[in-house]
């Protein structure tokens, strides 16, 4: 026998079914991108963190929006902390600021050096003395490979390059146009732009990876969201995951040098 009741009660479940299914098409992911720093990410959309972002958006149902900011001092505060964006792609594993995903890849620095030439086993090499060497400059500070220089002794050989924003490329195409002989660069950089250039570029991992007592040359690479924010981070952890073989595919066209990643637990410092 038919009920007012149960009529009633369908058509209850049909409006909740309604809504449900509208709030998933509704569902924004803003994602904090710097609008101007390839390989990782562009206005256009045409960094591999733009397209993992759009990958995770994708099996979040979610409707993706980038936050264009730059990732200087203070954007945590301002833009995570401030509820502005949701999630931040590429971030170092354990960054204390932020609630870390797993890593879904670990890269090294790498020697960009032109083929012909000696190959540069590990910064321990003799060859290196006598040689122009470019390294990336950071807030008017050496990055891991220029401090490791110095410790050498080689001040004297190191040429600084910015390679922010319009001038990301520069330290690679000054390997190809013989402006220094050799560089140490962070592998993502390194492997698009040694490619992009066209020259016969040779791209090999610094070793070793750690220069003792402790400063590292590889970094471990996860996502970021805002502290307390488990349901978000959780999902991530799924999505790399089922996604982990589609993420190194993108990876590997964008030409970044990727290491097995291990159980890492110690938190590491920025890498670029």
């Amino acid at each position: 026998m038919y009920s007012p009741c149960l009529k009633f009660l369908g058509g209850f479940l049909l409006l909740i079914s309604a809504a449900v299914g509208v709030n998933a098409q509704n569902r924004e992911l803003r994602v904090c991108a710097d609008p101007n720093n390839m390989p990782f990410s562009a206005r256009d959309q045409a960094g591999f963190e733009n397209r993992i972002a759009a990958l995770v958006a994708q099996d979040l149902s979610a409707r993706l929006t980038f936050v264009w900011q730059r990732m200087g001092r203070g954007f945590v505060r301002e833009y995570l902390d401030k509820a502005q964006c949701d999630l931040v792609v590429g971030i170092p594993m354990n960054y204390r600021p932020l609630l870390t995903t797993r890593p879904y890849y670990r890269s090294t620095y790498v020697f960009v050096s032109r083929r012909g030439n000696p190959v540069i086993p590990s910064l321990e090499s003799p060859a290196l003395h006598g040689l122009k060497i470019g390294v990336q400059v950071l807030d008017e500070e050496y990055t891991p490979p220029g401090e490791a220089l110095a410790r050498r002794g080689l001040q004297g050989e190191i040429v600084g390059f910015d390679t922010i924003s319009d001038g990301a490329e520069s330290i690679v195409q000054a390997v190809a146009d013989r402006k220094v002989d050799l560089a140490i660069v962070w592998g993502p950089l390194a492997g698009y732009f040694a490619r992009k250039v066209g020259h016969d570029l040779r791209v090999t991992p610094v070793e070793p990876e750690v220069d003792p007592p402790g400063l590292p040359f590889t970094f471990a690479i996860s996502m970021g969201v805002r502290k307390g924010n488990l349901a978000l981070r959780d999902q991530l952890e799924k999505i790399l995951l089922d996604r982990g073989s589609d993420i190194r595919n993108i990876l590997d066209e964008y030409g970044v040098p990727q290491l097995p990643i291990a159980s890492l637990a110690k938190s590491q410092g920025g890498a670029r």
